[in-house]
């Protein structure tokens, strides 16, 4: 089979392997379509992120959805055809977070295209038949590859506690911002602000319907929440770009009694934050790791139609443009690229 393989050099080659045999337990899916990840695109510039590094060659991609080809003999939840998205972190099952129903914080979790672990550009991919989730007939591949980033920005909203009426404040408008915009929508936000410094971006979350926009280039974050609120500020502030001065600022967003929620990763692991206001206002503020439990809402969600993860895709080309296709992922003004891997 096919897989675009990341060298150790942090370049793109296309090389044939075995095709993988189901385990008793596993299901093999003929991959159809792989979202580009920020995370991709930072290992594919820095060959890193934290602590983990691309020291062998590995192959990237952990937003995906295909069709069964093949079953385990223990496999009885899905049958030849079916078209599934595989969520892509498989925890161990025993440790106290699993048991917890923490699975995302297993220390021992095998998660798709972070070293040491191979992700899915490539044709067939071997996987756990218990996180391989059935798509119903009006969800497609594309929106069962894209299940991976709205599973984000669902569990960003729940740790949250987005709820009825909230008024929420996003920053950054990339995928996983405009995802967690649906996601408080769907979990019933009113009023949603989004900011970022890309113009493109900003046209694109108002179209998709934020009720305001703000340039952070050309405006105080602080300030125009305050503006928009009547000084209240937001219930709910999530931070989903990792720039340093949007994770300063979001404490400055909320009401007090408010929440933050941090997703962004940033460059420099240690941000001051104003101790202070969290401790006088009483601010909750959380932290949000990847997602546990989210597949079955994400899909529910594309089902019924109540969110739209297909208009935040740029473009899509095929596995052998992949550097290509990682080169105008990392264009400023791209929110989502894809890679059709099958037909």
């Amino acid at each position: 089979m096919r897989t675009a393989v990341l060298t150790d050099s942090l370049d793109f080659e296309t090389e044939e392997r075995d095709r993988p045999e189901p385990g008793p337990n596993d299901v093999l899916v003929a991959i159809g379509e792989v979202g580009i990840c920020g995370s991709d695109v930072h290992y594919y510039r820095h060959g890193r992120i934290g602590d983990y590094v691309v020291e062998n060659p590995i192959v990237l991609g952990h937003e995906t959805a295909g069709e069964v080809v093949a079953v385990g003999k223990r496999v009885v939840e899905h049958d030849l055809g079916d078209r599934v998205a595989l969520e892509p972190g498989v925890p161990c099952r025993r440790c106290g977070q699993c048991k917890r129903g923490d699975y995302h914080l297993c220390p021992d979790v095998t998660f798709m295209a972070t070293p040491p672990d191979d992700g899915a550009l490539a044709e067939y991919v071997r996987w756990p038949a218990d996180f391989a989730y059935t798509l119903p007939e009006t969800v497609s591949i594309r929106e069962g590859a894209l299940c991976e980033p709205l599973s984000v920005g669902v569990h960003a909203c729940r740790r949250g506690s987005v709820g009825v009426g909230d008024t929420v404040v996003i920053t950054g408008g990339g995928p996983i911002g405009l995802l967690v915009m649906e996601a408080a929508r769907a979990a019933g936000a009113s009023e949603i602000l989004l900011s970022d410094v890309v113009p493109e971006k900003l046209v694109l979350a108002a179209d998709r319907g934020a009720d305001r926009t703000i340039d952070a280039s050309e405006e105080a974050l602080e300030a125009a929440v305050n503006e928009y609120t009547d000084g209240r500020g937001a219930d709910v502030a999530i931070e989903a770009s990792g720039a340093p001065a949007a994770i300063r600022s979001a404490t400055d967003t909320v009401r007090r009694g408010g929440t933050v929620v941090l997703i962004g990763l940033p460059t420099d692991g240690e941000i001051p934050l104003d101790t202070l206001a969290i401790i006088d206002d009483e601010l909750d503020v959380h932290g949000s790791f990847r997602y546990a439990n989210t597949y079955p809402a994400a899909i529910s969600l594309l089902a019924d139609g109540t969110v739209d993860v297909e208009g935040i895709v740029d473009f899509e080309t095929t596995l052998g443009d992949v550097e290509n296709a990682f080169e105008r992922a990392i264009e400023p003004e791209t929110v989502k690229g894809i890679i059709t891997v099958g037909e």
